[in-house]
């Protein structure tokens, strides 16, 4: 061979050698939602079901140990109709039975009627004025003439199942045809709609309006599809309601719309940029989330660098350090509370700051730390701040499953209608408040003139 063709094949083993490694280590770096923000539906691989303690496969159902649940038995008032069943002999022996009345075996059974549809009719007979050579007509209450064909309970119904049920126009008119008995147009249904979300139009501008004034705010934001153009749905939740926003940038510019540039209060929120920025330009207390940064530095221990991965390692038994003081709380005084999480909290800015390998993943998880470090350990001096953006995402998710049903928006007035039944679904849930009833009032108010009632409780917990 000759020596330009030696060099050449040098030079293509060394290529072919740095490609396998480098797909190995694309290979070994595949984030999952173990080590991402990703969710779990997308990883390949299906997790092994959890094992029970002594090595058996778990089975399908409760399992031992289980502590049964049944639900509480209607009470007396709301019983409907009661009825004893006696026993003229013993159904074993024929024989004679005495009655116990200590130990009754009680079994109560709950239906449904025939489904009571009212239906009103309204005349509204015309005049003529001799005068101004022209009819005139009676005005109907102002309940009917801004109902028109639904009435406000239906109206809730079709509200609750749309937005509270991911329910489709054509699902609602089957379910009210087979099982209410009254047939309805798409677009009466869609008209539906559009009066319940004009009806929450009070409550909803009301809490946008005292976002800027909250002390802790957890946010977090999810795409969202409209008329085929990727929006965002913003979801910030506070202490007492939860409100959502769909805008269609997913940058800091939103934040400074909702809250203002001179927000004195805390943002719980994930490492995102759109915060970053935020709290950079407009001065902002901010939590960034620890089971988001968990999840990075368990990326690191996935690497096939060696040194990233010891470097990873360090960082997630730090971690656990902190998490296992905050586990003992409740075990702690105050004093000794606040002086060990300072203690593990150095221990984790240490160990991701000092010794760190000059890959790229280590370098950067090493720059959060120099430049923001002090925003992931916000809550030991803020103690009704969480370590965590779990609020947050746990309202949101309600949001995603209805983003996949429905797929997305094609309108202002379908956009307005989502940001609207959001926020009340979610904000009764966190209030424990039934929705149905709260729409039930709101639409009703709606029909008579009257403003909606808020969606914030009566009485604020001390």
């Amino acid at each position: 061979m000759c020596p330009q063709c030696q060099v050449l094949a040098t030079e293509v083993a060394s290529l072919e050698a740095e490609l396998k490694r480098v797909r190995e280590q694309l290979a070994a770096a595949k984030k999952t939602s173990a080590t991402s923000s990703k969710p779990p539906s997308s990883d390949i691989v299906k997790p092994k079901p959890p094992e029970r303690s002594d090595g058996q496969k778990r089975s399908i159902g409760g399992q031992p140990g289980h502590v049964k649940h049944e639900r509480e038995p209607f009470t007396p008032e709301q019983v409907t109709k009661f009825e004893t069943h006696s026993l003229e002999a013993c159904p074993s022996c024929g024989g004679t039975l005495r009655l116990n009345p200590t130990n009754p075996r009680v079994v109560q059974q709950v239906d449904i009627e025939t489904t009571p549809l009212t239906i009103e009719q309204h005349t509204c007979p015309e005049y003529w004025c001799d005068c101004c050579r022209m009819p005139f007509w009676a005005s109907p209450p102002l309940k009917i003439e801004r109902g028109g064909l639904v009435g406000p309970h239906l109206m809730a119904l079709i509200a609750f199942m749309k937005g509270g049920c991911h329910a489709s126009f054509s699902t609602i008119r089957t379910f009210l045809r087979d099982c209410v008995g009254v047939t309805l147009a798409r677009s009466t249904l869609a008209n539906a709609i559009r009066k319940v979300s004009e009806a929450l139009d009070g409550p909803y501008d009301e809490l946008l309006r005292l976002l800027p004034d909250e002390s802790v705010l957890n946010i977090d934001e999810t795409g969202h599809k409209c008329n085929k153009d990727l929006w965002w749905t913003w979801c910030l939740r506070a202490d007492l309601y939860t409100v959502f926003k769909i805008d269609p940038h997913r940058s800091a510019d939103v934040l400074m719309d909702l809250l203002g540039r001179d927000f004195e209060g805390t943002i719980g929120c994930d490492y995102f940029s759109a915060y970053r920025r935020f709290m950079r330009e407009c001065d902002i207390t901010i939590q960034f989330c620890l089971a988001h940064l968990i999840r990075d530095v368990k990326f690191l221990t996935t690497l096939p660098d060696a040194a990233t991965k010891a470097y990873g390692e360090r960082l997630r038994q730090g971690l656990k350090g902190l998490f296992a003081v905050i586990h003992r709380r409740d075990e702690l005084s105050a004093v000794d509370f606040e002086r060990q999480l300072n203690a593990a909290r150095d221990v984790v800015l240490n160990a991701g700051m000092t010794d760190v390998p000059p890959t790229r993943e280590a370098k950067n998880m090493a720059n959060r730390f120099r430049n923001h470090g002090a925003a992931f350990f916000t809550f030991i001096t803020t103690p009704e701040v969480d370590p965590t953006n779990n609020r947050a995402e746990q309202a949101i998710r309600f949001v995603v499953i209805d983003r996949h049903i429905t797929q997305g928006t094609r309108s202002e007035t379908g956009r307005r209608w989502s940001e609207r039944i959001w926020t009340t679904i979610a904000t009764c849930a966190g209030q424990g408040r039934s929705v149905f009833g709260y729409l039930k009032e709101s639409v009703e108010n709606w029909f008579n003139g009257l403003p909606s009632p808020s969606l914030l409780p009566l009485e604020t917990p001390t």
